[in-house]
């Protein structure tokens, strides 16, 4: 039904030393459209994830992508406790009809976000911007705030925002977000907080280890970008990540996979203060470029 924004306060430094979350059934609005649901699958979809990163470190010189930069814009969003369906619609709605409202949002997806998490945040929303100049006009921009006035802020207590630029493949529908990968699926948030000594070489070998891992299971991702935080008013996180999985099912073989554990553990752990992970489904929403 549902598819696919600043005063922050401090918080105490914690150090999760993995972003995972428990297999139980999603909460969220937008229903899991995933077509693995069987043990068989399972085995089949883990058997996928070794053959396609074999494939993928065998061909990565000869298929060298173009590249373009996009800009991911984040808002994780808490809400009341008391907040009825109708109400969570309205939210979700108005926020989603940005896209048609404004220039510059090329891609949105947001729903409400299928695990508890240590900071209490019970929403997302991701929108994808082409340049920086697009993203700053949104935030000024009259619909948006109008928006957040009566639709937002009315049913929630706190929200958070982390913007960063990115690469994506140079074609339309990686760029856009469309076609018939992207029409379903789900949306992994994560985001990261390093410590000051280790920016320079360590942090830029922890990602480009995230991104290789990423990259090497095309069976289970669609998408995967990262980036620096840009946004001046979010000093609690240095860094987002965003990855579109195709399914529930793939993402929780990726995240306990013993491939993500133990790059988390020897690349990650060492160098984080802080991290907030959370994910939410997407339900199709067409196919049509917008």
């Amino acid at each position: 039904m549902l598819i696919q924004a600043p005063t922050p306060s401090p918080t105490s430094t914690f150090l999760i030393h993995q972003p995972l979350f428990p297999r139980s059934a999603s909460l969220n609005v937008s229903r899991v459209n995933g077509v693995m649901n069987t043990w068989s699958s399972r085995r089949e979809l883990s058997r996928r994830m070794v053959v396609s990163a074999a494939d993928d470190q065998s061909n990565s010189t000869a298929n060298s992508e173009r590249k373009r930069k996009v800009v991911e814009h984040i808002c994780l969003l808490k809400t009341k406790e008391n907040l009825t369906d109708e109400e969570e619609k309205d939210m979700l709605d108005y926020l989603y009809t940005t896209q048609y409202q404004m220039r510059g949002i090329v891609a949105i997806s947001l729903g409400r976000i299928s695990e508890e998490n240590l900071e209490n945040y019970t929403h997302a929303v991701y929108m994808r911007f082409q340049i920086k100049e697009d993203l700053a006009k949104f935030y000024e921009n009259p619909f948006y705030l109008g928006v957040l006035k009566k639709h937002v802020m009315p049913y929630c207590h706190g929200l958070i925002n982390v913007d960063y630029e990115a690469e994506v493949e140079d074609d339309i529908l990686p760029i856009f977000r469309k076609g018939e990968e992207f029409n379903y699926g789900v949306e992994f948030v994560l985001l990261i907080s390093f410590v000051d000594d280790a920016f320079g070489v360590p942090v830029q070998h922890a990602l480009a280890s995230l991104a290789r891992l990423t990259h090497g299971f095309p069976s289970l991702i669609v998408q995967s970008t990262q980036g620096l935080n840009c946004n001046p008013g979010n000093k609690e996180f240095t860094h987002g990540v965003v990855i579109r999985f195709r399914s529930l099912e793939a993402f929780e073989i990726f995240v306990g996979s013993s491939e993500y554990k133990e790059m988390w553990r020897s690349e990650f752990q060492p160098i984080t203060q802080r991290t907030l992970s959370i994910h939410f489904s997407v339900d199709p929403v067409g196919t049509e470029i917008m």
